[in-house]
């Protein structure tokens, strides 16, 4: 809504303006650099329209004062067809300027779309647990088109604005030098009319920019399936549509006000260009009424000046536009230059022959987010509030963090990047997991071929320790090595290559089977593909769809049930048949006939692999060649089911607590 005193807050905000260096304007001129023909032919197409635009007002002086007078018929045929002609050539300039310029302006957009895009495939998972995507798609979307104006258009109309000023200021000199001066004397007012009314258009636009912001995010938290589904659930229906209609009023509210403001900007500079106009003819009709020129002059100069007005409407406006689009410049080029947090190294050798030894070496490890890695608000200018909580009412006190030791690093007590540590049923064991440090000392060796199962209660550092093995994170301290190399010292592809991934949230894109299943091994044969299918115990449930392998999983599968997405996971990995198997073999939430089906495929799977499990099943912990029990972010107990029996410590609890419903 537009409150009280807002009038007043953007009149003193107006002072604030964006610095403008002279290393983001090279930057910026950077992204042009592969189009400098496209551009070099745009200030072609702009000199010959200008001086095809100053034609007209001649021939109208000539006709006037030469051809009519003399009653020359066949001369006035001529300038008619020409008045004709130039307007012709004209709009065909106009239309090859107008590819050169979408050729650069989309060209720019798809240049810092990849650039963007790719930068943050590299970044790290504590990234993305820490940003919020709706801010990533305003960068991807909102921002890129921003600057891509500034290139294709703000610049452009710089140019063309000032090209055809100069002209027209020579030209008018030539024709008529008082007149010129009087044209020019109202310069001053144009200036003062485009800084104070620039400056509150220009915040009053930013202000509706944030709130179609929080119109968006809300509709991106509401919309999803996830979202939507909640909203169901707890019958927030209504709710959410009032919270709708409040931002969605604030969006048109802004907007009238934009509309008026921006009426009473062109007015205002109408007046001004009246003014001058109003002393040019006034002054004019003198001279011709004294016979110092023709009327063929004045008439000609009166076309040059609202010309002449227009252009220095758009170079008094220029800064201020011009200075508002290199903040989305600003926000681009924040994503692109954020530092890596996960680094390959120059010299890193890439792994072949993966036997599958994986050694963990004094690991340690917290959630501290650094916040260089991070992304930074960019100030926009006229602002007053940020994009916070989608479904308060009001801005929300900003969480700096941890406060007491009832959170881990990540502001998470058993939950870490808001996903559980997995689920202990029937789990008893009471100590609290909440700690700064999510690993603390990890040591051990799973041999090639070897099944690992890490037990403990929830939030004990069962996930976060296997979050580690990809180089989703890196040690705080410690070393992790597979065959013997330190992770950070190969390849990423290679080490991604090497180690295959089900996480207990299984996650399928909104497409086909198929194309799910192949995202593991994109040139996979239908042979292979089967293959897989048929080992995770899916193909047969794939077939009888309608529509096969080419049957539409929805929005993140939520067309398939729970035991179905996971034989999918399943078969995708072993589609990629990685070396090293990390998995979470969570079940709990499954049907019996579910759970024996992907009993049964994880045994095919884990054949011949190493092995990491984070067990929910007795029959998994029965298998394993080494249990490793965790407790508060350390190891506290290890060996195999029978030796740890015998220690009567907190695996014996939680074997009579989580497991013993499944003894036989």
């Amino acid at each position: 809504m537009w409150h009280g005193g807002g009038w007043f807050a953007y009149m003193r905000s107006s002072d604030e303006k964006p610095k403008v260096t002279r290393d983001l304007l090279l930057r910026v001129l950077s992204y042009a650099r592969g189009y400098w023909w496209h551009i070099a032919g745009m200030l072609v197409t702009i000199l010959l329209t200008t001086g095809l635009s100053l034609l007209t007002p001649l021939i109208f002086r000539n006709m006037i004062d030469v051809v009519i007078p003399a009653k020359d018929t066949n001369r006035l045929i001529l300038l008619a067809a020409a008045l004709l002609f130039i307007p012709a050539v004209t709009g065909l300039i106009n239309v090859l300027q107008r590819r050169l310029n979408a050729t650069v302006g989309e060209g720019v957009i798809y240049d810092l779309r990849s650039s963007l895009f790719a930068r943050l495939q590299r970044m790290s998972l504590r990234f993305f647990t820490n940003t919020k995507v709706g801010e990533l798609m305003s960068r991807l979307n909102n921002d890129v088109v921003g600057a891509q104006n500034a290139i294709s258009n703000t610049i452009v109309n710089i140019v063309t604005n000032l090209i055809e000023t100069i002209a027209l200021i020579a030209v008018m000199v030539t024709l008529e030098w008082r007149l010129t001066l009087v044209s020019v004397l109202i310069l001053p007012l144009f200036i003062l009319a485009a800084r104070r009314l620039g400056n509150v258009l220009r915040d009053i636009a930013r202000q509706g920019m944030e709130m179609n912001a929080q119109m968006n995010a809300h509709m991106n938290e509401t919309l999803n399936i996830g979202g939507a589904l909640l909203v169901k659930l707890f019958g927030r229906s209504i709710e959410e549509e009032k919270r709708f209609r409040d931002r969605a009023a604030n969006v048109r509210d802004i907007g009238i006000r934009r509309a008026v403001v921006g009426s009473t900007f062109f007015v205002i500079f109408g007046l001004v260009s009246a003014i001058g106009t109003a002393l040019v003819y006034g002054l004019g009709g003198y001279f011709v009424i004294t016979d110092v020129f023709t009327v063929g002059t004045i008439v000609a100069f009166g076309s040059y000046l609202g010309s002449l007005y227009g252009a220095l409407q758009g170079l008094a406006g220029a800064p201020v536009e011009f200075s508002t689009s290199m903040v989305s410049f600003e926000r681009v080029f924040e994503v692109i230059d954020l530092p890596h947090d996960i680094v390959e190294n120059e010299d890193a050798v890439a792994l072949e022959d993966v036997r599958g030894e994986l050694e963990f070496d004094n690991v340690t490890f917290n959630y501290h987010v650094d916040e260089s890695m991070l992304l930074k608000e960019v100030k926009r200018y006229g602002r007053h509030q940020d994009v916070g909580a989608v479904l308060s009412l009001v801005k929300p006190t900003v969480d700096d963090g941890p406060k007491t030791k009832a959170k881990s690093g990540n502001g998470q007590s058993s939950m870490v990047n808001g996903q559980d540590e997995g689920s202990s049923d029937g789990e008893t064991v009471t100590t609290s997991q909440a700690r700064e440090v999510a690993l603390d000392g990890i040591s051990f060796t799973a041999r090639p071929g070897q099944l690992v199962a890490l037990v403990g209660p929830s939030g004990a550092g069962k996930t976060t320790m296997t979050y580690l093995i990809p180089r989703l994170y890196d040690p705080t301290e410690g070393v992790i090595r597979i065959d013997g190399y330190d992770l950070r010292d190969v390849t990423l592809d290679s080490l991604s290559d090497a180690i295959g991934m089900v996480t207990q949230e299984t996650y399928l894109f909104h497409d086909t089977i198929r194309t799910n299943l192949t995202y593991a091994k994109i040139d996979a044969t239908q042979e292979e593909i089967e293959s897989a299918a048929r080992a995770a115990n899916i193909h047969n449930f794939i077939v009888d769809l309608p529509d096969g392998y080419d049957t539409i999983v929805g929005e993140r599968g939520y067309r398939l049930s729970g035991g179905e997405k996971q034989r999918i996971a399943l078969a995708r990995v072993i589609l990629k048949n990685p070396k090293i198997l990390v998995l979470d073999e969570a079940t709990s939430h499954l049907d019996s006939e579910s759970e024996a089906l992907i009993q049964e495929a994880l045994k095919r799977v884990m054949a011949g692999r190493t092995s990491i499990v984070i067990a929910h099943r007795l029959s998994t912990i029965l298998a394993a060649d080494l249990i490793l029990v965790m407790d508060r972010g350390r190891i506290v107990e290890r060996g195999t089911h029978n030796e740890l029996i015998a220690l009567n410590g907190l695996y014996a609890q939680l074997y009579e607590t989580q497991f013993r419903g499944e003894r036989v």
